[in-house]
């Protein structure tokens, strides 16, 4: 916090200033969609919740990390053209998310699938099996 001195004749302009102000309540305009995490016996599931959104929105990949990065970006513009009139208001809209999850070492990181249906993203994240995970791990002899 810090501390301002304030003109006493201007307290009551100031004091509704900030009392009005609307930055605490900055996670209620953002537009974060929902997503759920299922698991079954050979793969977990990721869903997006993007109604609205095409594949084209879409980037899902993975970082130096491995780490599973999800970006929805969306750019919405009015263009409508009318020769006989101009514009006073034009809205236009920019959205952007981007999740990064972890992944367990026992996802198959070359057959990982994404598809974009009834405005869900839905990411398949195929596990190893008990075999490939033991192939993958081999001993240092030490000497």
């Amino acid at each position: 916090m810090t501390l301002v001195r304030r003109n006493q004749n201007q307290w009551l302009p100031l004091f509704f200033n900030d009392f009005f102000k609307d930055d605490w309540k900055v996670g209620t305009r953002s537009n974060i969609p929902a997503i759920n995490v299922k698991e079954s016996d050979k793969a977990f599931f990721v869903e997006v919740a993007a109604a609205g959104m095409t594949k084209d929105d879409f980037t899902v990949e993975l970082n130096a990390e491995d780490d599973l990065v999800i970006t929805v970006e969306k750019k919405n513009e009015n263009n409508e053209e009318d020769k006989e009139t101009r514009y006073l208001r034009r809205e236009f809209s920019y959205s952007k998310f981007q999740q990064t999850m972890v992944l367990p070492e026992n996802v198959d990181k070359d057959k990982i699938e994404a598809k974009v249906e009834n405005g869900v993203l839905r990411v398949s994240l195929p596990k190893l099996s008990e075999q490939e995970i033991q192939k993958s791990q081999r001993s240092i002899a030490v000497s």
